[in-house]
Order: structure tokens, then sequence, then C-alpha cells
């Protein structure tokens, strides 16, 4: 991980350039979503050589998954297509809804908290009890924002699946449970565990407490779709995933600047 750095001057992009852009890259994650959800799930065998390709199956649509939830992350901060939030909000509700049955008012409402009070005792995603464990985070995490009415709602999703539509449980468990599990996984040990967790002798250097994963574009994109460059997330909310990146050039830049200068 770098050092937490300041935001420099960000290039510029049209708000409908951003919202042309943010439709495409949210519709080039949810579309081919559905469409392995569907193939896997009600169309493909578990047997012979479909078995063979389940593993690739299963890891593309965790990709997939992650992708989802960070659509729906930029809908809670308005940056798929700025100044719509009714579409905003719309997206982000569908692909809550098919990622795992979650509401989008319960998390948009928690994670603004996370931004105005992050690494205290009123942050949702910080755990105060065993700052240092990834297990208690997870699991802390997990019992928080999945509560009975998530499983309420899961289980109904379920049961229209299994009992009205006639999907195999197995098909469920495999190509729509799993995929959901590690990407929540990934999703919380890039984009939460490892910017917010304290790390002894070398301390946050601004209220945001976070920092950023120090990781090349491209593994940046494959492990958490750039949320991993999460101190320019901080400073930057509404800048969606996928102009982070730049963002972080911008700092980078200036930060090197600045030390040249000293």
């Amino acid at each position: 991980m770098t050092k937490p750095l300041q935001a420099g001057r960000l290039p510029r992009v049209s708000r409908n350039r951003q919202m042309v852009t943010g439709l495409a890259v949210s519709a080039a994650l949810i579309v081919p979503w559905l469409v392995v959800h569907i193939a896997a799930v009600f169309f493909m065998p578990l047997s012979g050589v479909w078995l063979w390709l389940a593993p690739m199956i299963v890891a593309a649509q965790t990709v997939l998954s992650v992708g989802l939830f960070i659509v729906a992350h930029d809908g809670m901060h308005g940056s798929i297509a700025p100044f719509r939030p009714a579409l905003n909000r719309g997206i982000a509700r569908f692909c809550l809804l098919i990622y795992a049955g979650f509401s989008f008012e319960a998390l948009a409402r928690e994670h603004m908290r996370h931004h105005a009070k992050p690494g205290t005792a009123d942050d949702p995603d910080y755990n105060f009890e065993n700052p240092h464990s990834f297990v208690a985070w997870y699991y802390g995490f997990f019992r928080y924002y999945f509560g009975l009415k998530e499983f309420g709602i899961l289980t109904a999703i379920l049961a229209v699946y299994v009992f009205v539509i006639g999907a195999p449980v197995a098909n469920l468990l495999l190509f729509w449970a799993l995929p959901a599990l590690l990407s929540s996984l990934q999703l919380f040990y890039f984009g939460t565990y490892q910017p917010h967790r304290p790390i002894d002798g070398v301390p946050f250097e601004d209220h945001h407490r976070a920092r950023s994963v120090d990781l090349p574009p491209v593994l940046s994109l494959l492990t958490c779709f750039h949320f991993g460059y999460h101190l320019e997330h901080h400073h930057h909310p509404t800048e969606p995933w996928w102009r982070l990146p730049a963002v972080r050039r911008a700092s980078l830049m200036a930060h090197n600047r600045k030390g040249h200068a000293t």
C-alpha cells in the first residue's frame, strides 16, 4: 500500500459523457451477468464436458458479481448518470436485487455513514473489537448487512426460482450463491479491509482513515474494479469506478510535484 495521496487536478469530463459512459459500462456488466446467470442456472447440465466448464463459469460470474455491486455503489453516489437520481437509484436497486436481494435504501444509508465517519465508532464497516482480523471484520460486516429482511427477500426469490420456474437447486447454489459469496469476500477484502485496517507504525494521514491498495490498473480492475484506489474514492466519492485510475494518476502527479518543490 502507498501513503495516502492528496488529490491533484482531475481531467475534466462532461456530465453527458460521464452519463453515456456510465450507462454503457453498467450495461457491459449487467447484461453478461444476466446472460450467464440464465444460461448456467436454467440450462446447463452438471455432467459430462459441461462440468469441466463450471469452474470457469463460477470465476467469470464472480468477477461480474463484483462489478454488479460496484455499479450499485456508484448508483449510491449518483455517479452512473450525474443529476439523474431516479435513474441512478433504479440501476442500483436492480443490481443489488439480482446480486443477493439487498435493499438499496439500507445499504446507501449505511454507506453514507461510512463516508461521514470512517474508522470511528459510528462507521458500520469498521471492526473495533478485532481490527487486525479479516475473518472478524467480514463476519461482522455480513451479520450487519444481511439481516432477517434480506434473508426473507432472498428466500422468496429462491422459492420462485425453484418452485415456480423450476430451476435446479444445484445450479442455483453453484452459479448464483457461490459467485455471490466469493465476490463478497473479494469486495470486502480489497475494498474495505485492506484500505481501512490499521497498520502498526503506519498512521493514516487524514480524517478519511483510508489507504489505496497499490496495484497496477489491470490487477486493480480484476480485484475490485478499482475500488482498491480507496483514498481517491473517499476524496472524490462522486467519481465513478472507471475514473478512479485517472484520479489516482492525478494524485500521484500532485504528490510528486510537491516532493520536488520541497
